[in-house]
């Protein structure tokens, strides 16, 4: 509990010390990035003491504090999910080299710099046949200064075809392989290159 309180204090003090205070200058943003931060630090004492984390189940790899981009409101978006008229069953390639069949459901659209950019949804199935929605990108980022494979954001399907989903990019994060290579994940296809400077969310571990 110690640590967990540490890291969020450290966490505190990175952001405002270290981060552009004119885009965090209202109560509603300073509240969000505390939020934020919290998340983090919460992660990081998961990783470091549950029994689940990668960190446990491959003891050989040194658990040290994730590495983050400062949160950025800049990488917050927002947009309607547009839904595929056909929703095609596509091939994702595993990084052991293992094919994963998935529905490419729709995308969304996000703007910055008045470029737009189209994102895609997918829709997979865990080993249990449970259902979860993903998306799974790259971007000008990859293999420099964030995981060479690619990065994570969830996404909860809302039915209402008129919902605005929020798309957070301080939350995208890398998944477990980018810590031990006793986990495979999915590899992001070519299609979902993002083709800006992501500098949100998780930053290579290693």
């Amino acid at each position: 509990m110690k640590s967990k309180f540490l890291v969020f204090i450290i966490y505190t003090l990175i952001i405002f010390y270290g981060c552009d205070n004119s885009k965090i200058n209202t109560p509603e943003m300073k509240e969000y990035v505390q939020s934020i931060l919290k998340e983090r630090a919460e992660k990081d004492s998961l990783f470091q003491f549950d029994q689940y984390s990668p960190f446990h189940r491959d003891t050989s790899v040194t658990f040290k504090p994730l590495k983050y981009y400062d949160p950025d409101p800049d990488f917050v978006f927002k947009s309607k999910l547009h839904l595929y008229d056909k929703q095609d069953t596509v091939t994702v390639l595993g990084t052991r080299g293992e094919t994963r069949r998935v529905i490419l459901l729709g995308y969304v659209e996000l703007k910055k710099d008045d470029k737009n950019y189209k994102v895609n949804i997918y829709r997979a199935f865990s080993n249990a046949g449970e259902i979860y929605h993903s998306i799974w990108f790259t971007d000008r980022t990859t293999g420099k200064e964030t995981y060479g494979v690619g990065r994570y954001l969830d996404f909860e399907f809302n039915p209402d075809p008129d919902f605005i989903y929020t798309i957070d990019f301080n939350k995208a994060y890398n998944p477990y392989c980018a810590y031990t290579s006793m986990y495979t994940c999915p590899i992001p296809r070519e299609e979902d290159y993002i083709d800006m400077a992501i500098e949100a969310g998780e930053k290579n571990f290693h």
